[in-house]
């Protein structure tokens, strides 16, 4: 189930619209294309703009120029999710979505994502119960190439659909439920949540996956079928933004689009809030350790007068470190976790409550509940605060500009709010219902919504551990009592004829190839010897600042693994001035954020601001780091969260596999550590052991900051002055440890009992990073292999096989170490012939190399993704940090372009001989000992079984 969220962009500040002069516009449009409405920009206003026309045949566009960088978002939304589909026929919308990248008639099968990948851009498709949007993002000029494909697909999509390509995509369906849901601890929660909130007949009450019963009672005539009904220019939105000219877009889109039929009309649906007579009680038995409680209350619905004081009161309830069920539950230790949040759609919202208990005895549910209720009734008491209602409008103003950053951020909310409310600047709207939030009404929509009302409880329990449920059961689903199946006729289908003045057949070619514009960069020292490198960004008035101390886990005392995520964790609380529930309250009213997280080498103390309140946040940020107060209630707290986020951990097929990784290539160093530690190391963890480590570690001598945002250098070097009489310890030095030399091929197996899907890896050590040297090289090498969506492994494993939602691999290094991974989860029954696949892939990349062809998919793919690589604050931030870590000129990405132009074929195949035979890989496999053992000692290799320490 996804959540509906509007971005927090369209949660503040109040924006201003100019209308255009519609006859003077339309004179100059091409004919069928009509001028609806303009919005321009606002100085100081959280302000899309756009223009919005309307083609003949009901195709909404909407334009958002933007030449800040050389790239163009598109996204085509059609308005058709799970709500919209039969009953009997569950999955259908999510289901179409997969069909839509399988080629159309004039565009080849997987070339959809081929020739996307190969113009350096990023796509992909996202269903949920309202819509189902499909979205590209490449460089400028690329716009009339994807516009052809998106096209082609709305016009001459069940040209190529086949009974072949049909079967695939539902097994990959059905691997992509298994993953991400039945495989997954917690994973079916909202299935069951749907089932008891909604009547069978709500077209909320199955999941956006849908049921495999569904699926397989199918076939490829309901796809069609599905297609003419929603799939139709009448029922789609077309929004694009970036580095466009807006004449030639739109004559563009009318040659492509224009003369695309109309489909049946579509209705808006009526809005169905659910409503219950009573509480209803449910269980759910999880292969879990630490059970949970999820409760929801039946609310409005997107767009409803309530919906503002509604979210608001979700976040009052659970949202934060100054909400009640964390200060009530969390923070006293009652729950591992607790929090809130109203989940809306276009038909009807819930408002849903949850708290995870500890592990072992303590996981009672009926006494969480209990507590959990206390706090929820007591709202009626105490009421709402006033403060902290104002805080959260403060966090929610300054969200508004951050939402601004990215065009593709800008482009799928203008499509949203077209969708939904059919109007694109429905930002005003929206900020008037936020501004007209008070605690009456926030008290209002309690009192009608959550006090005293009934809801819904589930109970997730480890499996046999019923006596942990908050109450047994009193509600069961209705049976799902399926519509006979009544298979569709290819002639009773009323296909849709396109007739074109031009050959489709002819795709587009690039325009004159963009230059991706290294951002200007400023470097300079502050007086203690910190390095800074910064870049001006103007486009939001917002500054990121990053400080890199060496206090990473690379320096953690033996036998204390995890000491430098609890030190981070316990600089997130108070200082010696603030509680960390004043410190909370100043930065969310003044829109700001400053974490402090660990990593391999550094730990890094983060700040997000509005430029205006840079010097407030900065003296915030000075206290977080210089005066942190290590208190005994902190401590004991977070290390028992600690602890239990290391059960919770130990419960992900992913998680088991990683560290399984980490434990045959790196065993007996320090790199075979978890990040959080184990439960021995954490246990031995003291107060003293975490102020040792921060006076040691958190030191000027070695650190970096990384500054990007709306400041000159010279005011920032005026605002960082504090930071430069900071003193500390030298910088720390280590000695790489010698890495265990494993000489023979083995298989090692991790036990989880009954999983319906297998995780296989395929690893070995590799190098140390280099920017420019053999790892880059290698990394061009697998790109074909595993490291793009049309790489040789996912087209075999997904595409072809049908074992897996995906499949691929990459090679990553630090300082130190490195490693290879290939990678899939498969379905369980696939084990055994998916890792004879994983290893005739690498055989033959090690044995025959790349062909030519792929050779220069991998030169434009590789070569053209710079101009999509630094738009963003956070991309040129992780930029900047990069040539901070390992000390770069500048200048690498310009020699990586180079090497990607000109590296050949023979060093290419060199290295994957060298680096992809596949004997010199140990095999990671997480699934069920019972039934893979037998399968797997077949291969004739070792079969080590592995138990992971908590």
């Amino acid at each position: 189930m996804q959540k509906w969220v509007l971005s927090a962009a369209l949660l503040s500040l109040a924006g201003c619209s100019q209308w255009g002069e519609h006859a003077a516009v339309n004179d100059n449009l091409p004919q069928g294309v009509k001028f609806i409405e303009q919005v321009k920009a606002v100085p100081g206003k959280a302000v899309i703009p756009y223009s919005k026309y309307k083609l003949a045949n009901g195709l909404t566009v909407i334009l958002s120029p933007d030449d800040s960088d050389p790239l163009v978002n598109v996204d085509v939304t059609y308005h058709v999710g799970s709500a919209r589909e039969q009953q009997g026929k569950s999955g259908f919308a999510h289901f179409f979505e997969h069909m839509m990248f399988q080629g159309s008639k004039h565009v080849g099968d997987q070339q959809h994502f081929r020739l996307i990948t190969e113009a350096g851009g990023s796509l992909n498709g996202s269903t949920n119960r309202d819509r189902t949007n499909y979205y590209e993002t490449v460089p400028a000029n690329q716009l009339q190439k994807v516009l052809w494909l998106e096209s082609d697909r709305m016009g001459f999509l069940l040209d190529a659909v086949s009974q072949r390509k049909f079967e695939i995509q539902r097994a990959t369906v059905k691997n992509e439920r298994a993953q991400n849901f039945e495989n997954r601890p917690y994973g079916m929660i909202y299935e069951k949540m749907a089932e008891a909130l909604y009547p069978r007949s709500h077209p909320y009450s199955w999941q956006t996956i849908g049921y495999v019963e569904d699926l397989d009672r199918v076939d490829v005539n309901d796809l069609k079928a599905f297609f003419l009904r929603w799939y139709g220019p009448n029922n789609a939105t077309l929004t694009i933004g970036g580095d466009i000219n807006k004449a030639q877009t739109l004559a563009w889109i009318n040659k492509y689009f224009g003369s695309i039929p109309r489909g049946p009309e579509v209705k808006n649906a009526p809005k169905q809030p659910a409503t219950l007579t009573h509480n209803r009680f449910i269980t759910l038995e999880d292969n879990i350790q630490q059970p949970m409680l999820m409760m929801a209350w039946p609310t409005a619905y997107l767009g409803a007068k309530d919906q503002s004081s509604l979210d608001m009161l979700g976040q009052i309830i659970g949202s934060g470190t100054n909400s009640l069920l964390y200060q009530k539950l969390v923070k006293t230790g009652e729950a591992v976790d607790a929090g809130a949040f109203q989940d809306c759609a276009e038909l009807a919202c819930t408002m849903y409550v949850y708290a995870m208990a500890p592990s072992g005895n303590k996981g009672n549910l009926s006494q969480l509940r209990t507590k959990v209720m206390n706090v929820v009734n007591g709202i009626e008491a105490q009421g709402i605060n006033q403060q902290q209602l104002n805080e959260i409008k403060g966090s929610v103003a300054a969200s508004a500009i951050y939402g601004l950053q990215s065009v593709a951020g800008k482009v799928s909310q203008l499509a949203a709010y077209q969708t939904f409310f059919g109007d694109p600047n429905y930002l005003p709207t929206e900020l008037a219902n936020v501004n007209r939030v008070t605690t009456n009404s926030v008290m209002a929509v309690y009192n009608k919504y959550l006090y005293q009302q009934p809801s819904v409880s589930l109970s997730v329990v480890p499996k046999g551990q019923l006596q942990l449920e908050a109450a047994q059961p009193n509600f069961t689903p209705a049976p799902r009592h399926l519509p006979p199946h009544y298979k569709i006729k290819e002639q009773d289908l009323a296909y849709r004829t396109v007739t074109d003045n031009f050959d489709r057949a002819v795709m587009p070619q690039a325009s004159t190839p963009v230059k991706a514009v290294m951002p200007s960069l400023y470097e300079f020292k502050l007086a203690n010897g910190i390095k800074v490198i910064g870049t001006e960004y103007k486009e939001t008035p917002t500054i990121t600042l990053q400080l890199s101390v060496p206090a990473g886990r690379r320096v953690e005392p033996e036998g204390k693994a995890g000491l430098a995520q609890l030190t981070a964790a316990m600089m997130n609380e108070g200082t010696a001035k603030l509680t960390a529930e004043a410190m909370a309250s100043q930065l969310d009213t003044l829109g700001s954020s400053i974490t402090v997280n660990a990593g391999l080498y550094n730990s890094t103390v983060s700040l997000n601001t509005l430029t205006k309140n840079l010097p407030q946040t900065l003296a915030l940020f000075e206290q977080r780091l210089l005066q942190p107060k290590f208190t005994e209630s902190d401590f004991k707290r977070l290390k028992k969260q600690m602890l239990e986020g290391i059960v919770y951990e130990h419960q992900s097929a992913d998680w088991l596999a990683s560290q399984a990784t980490r434990d045959v290539l790196f065993k007996g160093t320090l790199f075979s550590r978890p990040a959080e530690g184990t439960q021995a190391s954490i246990n031995a963890i003291t107060l003293q052991d975490v102020k040792d480590f921060y006076q040691r570690y958190y030191t000027p001598n070695g650190a970096d900051i990384v500054v990007v945002g709306d400041i000159k250098q010279a005011n920032l070097n005026a605002d960082l002055a504090p930071l430069a009489t900071w003193q500390g310890a030298p910088k720390p030095t280590f000695i790489t440890p010698t890495l265990p030399h494993l000489s023979q091929q083995a298989i090692w197996l991790v036990n989880k009992p009954h999983a319906p899907q297998t995780v296989i890896r395929l690893v070995r050590q590799g190098m140390a990073y280099d920017a420019t040297g053999e790892l880059f090289k290698t990394q061009l090498a697998n790109f074909n292999l595993a490291g793009n969506f049309n790489s040789r492994l996912n087209l075999n494993l997904r595409e072809d096989k049908g074992y897996t939602y995906g499949a691929g691999g990459y090679l990553t290094g630090g300082r130190e170490i490195g490693m290879a991974s290939f990678y899939a989860q498969v379905r369980a029954n696939a084990t055994l012939p998916a890792i004879k696949e994983f290893m005739a892939e690498l055989k033959r990349m090690s044995t025959t190399g790349l062909t030519d062809k792929e050779v220069k998919f991998m030169r434009l793919a590789v070569g053209q993704q710079d101009a999509l690589s630094y738009e963003t604050p956070s991309k040129k931030a992780a930029l900047l940090g990069t040539i901070l870590s390992y000390n770069l000129a500048p200048s690498f990405v310009a020699e990586r372009n180079h090497i990607v132009a000109t590296i050949t074929k023979a060093e290419m195949d060199n290295l994957a001989h060298k680096w992809f035979n596949p004997k010199d890989y140990q095999i990671i496999i997480v699934g069920d000992t019972k039934t893979l053992l037998p399968q797997l000692k077949t291969l004739g290799l070792p079969v080590h079984q592995l138990v992971l320490n908590q």
